[in-house]
Order: C-alpha cells, then sequence, then structure tokens
C-alpha cells in the first residue's frame, strides 16, 4: 500500500486511502476514502465523530500516463447530536456538488492556454464540449493599468459584432493589455478615458485615423509613431501594382518572368547573387515604368537605414518630389499618405519602439481562430486570447 506523503505527490489529493485500483475500458478507477477525522458541524460549530451514513461518488480526475482517472470516493456523512444535522465530510480538492476534481478544472484551463480547440480538449479530459466552456467561463481578465509604450492593431475576429477587433499591448514589457471588440473611435474613446494615462510616453500604431485622433486627445504628452512596417508596406505594395500592370504588356515568356521573379523585383538589389542581378537588370530593362518603380523602391530602403529624425525627413522630402515627378498613379497615392502621416513616421526614426510584437500576438490569435472555425462568443474569445498569453514567456515567445 502507497504512503499518504507518496499519494499526495502523485496524485495531489490530500488525507485519502487507497483502498483498491482497478482499469475497466482504458479507465484507471481508484477506490478511496477519507481519514476519519472529527468534523466540525457547519449549524452548530460542535465538533463530532459520530458517522451517520457512507455513499459512493464517481469523481473525474485529471488524466496521467495517457490514461483517463476515476476516483470513486467513499463519503461519510456526520450527524451532529448537539443539533441534529447531517453533513458530508470536509474534502478540500473536491468543491460541493461537484463531479470533477479541482485537479481536472486547473488541467482543462491549462490546456487551453494552447491554441487548441475545445472539442480536442475535451477528448483527452473525457468531458463534454459545453462542460469545458463552462470550466473555462470561470476565467477572466480585468483591464490592466496603461503601460509606458502602448501599442495598438487590429485582427479580423468576426465574432458576431465587428469584423475587425483591437488589440492592446504592452510593447515595452511584451505583455498583451487588452482586447476590444471594436477599433472604431467611440469604443476606443470609452475605453481609455477610463484609465490613467499620464505615465505612457510612446503610442504605436499602424495608419488608422482612430488610432491616431486617441492618440491626441488622450496622449498629448506621449510620442505618436507610425509603425514601420505598416507605412513601409505602402512602398511594396506601390510597386507590386507596377509590376503586375507591367507584365500584362508583354509576351507569354516575359509575363512569366515578370510572375516568377516577383522575389527578385522585391528583394534589396544589393543583396541579390550575381544570376540574380541579371535576371532584375533584362526586366528592368524592358520596362521604364518599373525601372522608376524599382529605383523608388530602393531609395526607400535607404531611407530605412537612417538613424535620425533630421536625415529621414530630409531624405523623405526628396523621395516624394521624386516619386510625384514618376507620375506612376500608386506611387503618388503613397506620397500622399506620407504627407498626411509625416509626424508618425517621422517619429519612428527617434526610437526603436514598433508594433513586431503586436503583429506577432495577431498572427497567434489567427491560428487560434483557424483552428477553432471562428468565435461568435467575443467574451469568450477575448478571454482567451489573453489566456494564451497570460504566460510572460510564452508572451515573448509570440513576438516576431
Amino acid at each position: 500500500m502507497l504512503y499518504a506523503n507518496n499519494i499526495e505527490k502523485l496524485l495531489g489529493l490530500q488525507g485519502v486511502e487507497i483502498k483498491n485500483t482497478e482499469e475497466v475500458n482504458g479507465k484507471i478507477i481508484l477506490s478511496v476514502e477519507m481519514y476519519k477525522q472529527k468534523q466540525f458541524c457547519p449549524r452548530c460549530g460542535v465538533t463530532t465523530g459520530n458517522v451517520h451514513d457512507y455513499r459512493e461518488q464517481m469523481i473525474k480526475d485529471a488524466p496521467a500516463f495517457g490514461k483517463h482517472f476515476v476516483i470513486k470516493l467513499r463519503k461519510r456523512r456526520y450527524h451532529c447530536s448537539a443539533c441534529g444535522k447531517h453533513f458530508a465530510e470536509k474534502n478540500d480538492w473536491l468543491p460541493r456538488y461537484h463531479r470533477m476534481t479541482n485537479r481536472l478544472s486547473a488541467y482543462v484551463i491549462d490546456k487551453l492556454r494552447e491554441t487548441r480547440t475545445y472539442a480536442s480538449v475535451s477528448r483527452e479530459v473525457n468531458l463534454s464540449i459545453t462542460t469545458v466552456m463552462r470550466i473555462f467561463d470561470l476565467v477572466n481578465y480585468s483591464p490592466q493599468t496603461l503601460p509606458e509604450v502602448i501599442g495598438i492593431d487590429e485582427f479580423k475576429g468576426n465574432t458576431g459584432r465587428d469584423k475587425y477587433q483591437c488589440i492592446i499591448t504592452d510593447i515595452k514589457n511584451a505583455r498583451v493589455l487588452d482586447i476590444l471588440p471594436t477599433r472604431y473611435k467611440h469604443e476606443l474613446y470609452s475605453y481609455f478615458k477610463g484609465f490613467e494615462r499620464s505615465n505612457t510616453t510612446h503610442f504605436v500604431s499602424d495608419m488608422w485615423d482612430a488610432y491616431e485622433d486617441i492618440a491626441r486627445t488622450f496622449f498629448k504628452k506621449a510620442t505618436f509613431i507610425v509603425d514601420k512596417y505598416h507605412y513601409a508596406r505602402q512602398v511594396f505594395w506601390a510597386f507590386e501594382s507596377v509590376r503586375k500592370e507591367e507584365q500584362k504588356k508583354h509576351c507569354k515568356d516575359n509575363r512569366l518572368l515578370f510572375k516568377r521573379s516577383k522575389r527578385l523585383l522585391t528583394k534589396r538589389y544589393e543583396l541579390l547573387k550575381p544570376d540574380e542581378k541579371k535576371t532584375v537588370d533584362y526586366i528592368l530593362c524592358i520596362s521604364d515604368p518599373l525601372l522608376h518603380a524599382h529605383n523608388l523602391k530602393e531609395d526607400f530602403y535607404n531611407i530605412l537605414k537612417c538613424k535620425d529624425r533630421d536625415t529621414a525627413k530630409k531624405m523623405l522630402s526628396d523621395w516624394i518630389l521624386y516619386a510625384q515627378e514618376s507620375e506612376i498613379p500608386r506611387f503618388i497615392e503613397c506620397t500622399n499618405t506620407f504627407i498626411n502621416w509625416s509626424d508618425g513616421i517621422l517619429n519612428s526614426f527617434t526610437c526603436s519602439y514598433t508594433n513586431g510584437f503586436t503583429e506577432g500576438c495577431n498572427n497567434k490569435i489567427k491560428v487560434l481562430k483557424r483552428t477553432a472555425y471562428g468565435y461568435r462568443n467575443f467574451k469568450r474569445f477575448r478571454n482567451r486570447i489573453l489566456h494564451i498569453f497570460s504566460d510572460k514567456n510564452m508572451q515573448k515567445s509570440g513576438a516576431v
């Protein structure tokens, strides 16, 4: 027979004696009984050791060693001779009226830190999907205080309310702060006005008007930064648009060459191998618009190397003039965007903060949503995301 201290270590059950162990249909059934102790009457507080009767209860426990575990508990009911009340003995590992252990509930909640579906967890623990959901609904994350560096972005959630949900992160400490049901101004205003905001020094976002309005309204002392990835891709999108337009004008062989050389044309020219440079040179030789677009793209790469705001401002101004003189419609659209967002763009050259961590979190959220085929309940979706990123080590691994 196992000693009591070994039982506690192996099963996490306190004060129990194993009477029998058997395997039935792949399940391990442990017949246990609590060690007899005097109990306090919940009505009058008098101690009693009078056993009224015994009842058996089947209790589901956390799986172990690849097996489902069931505890068959022979439970005592005591009789208080002082007031006549009958009551069950105290049990720290089984909540009242429950048919599963605290450890099983904790096991379910821990497994849901992964981007797994409720169905896959339910199969592992031998519970229904609704029971797994009900256990997880006990988890709740309250809004936190605002950090020194805020990152904000949207992701496509489709939770039944709006197409896009909003994620707020602490970029400096790699933490997810909260998930909002929409990215619209009224929701953001309502959320941020309830916080102390004086400690925030930087606000990083993409080029969504509502984010800038929030930064200017609630974080007047903070530096507003447009994330480099979001404004840089405007140039790459413009270049891609020119490439697609130009390839349509050529013969079949050249069209295939334009299409298959997409990666080479987008990549920095100085990083290409000699044979790759020959391919790019040939394509640019037969397409003047693409040559101009390629030069604009390469010049923009040089702007991204700037280490200070003043140099970046001068180079960006020159680039905007050059792009406007090219008369390429997609690049002219790009320059208009840069002019409108110039302050936030130039601020990105004064510090190293980006929304890279936030984008990494969005990628993990996409995996969660894809494995579950979407979420209809926003509250549950929000708690699930915050639960996945609640472990700090996992948060740092989510950064890209």
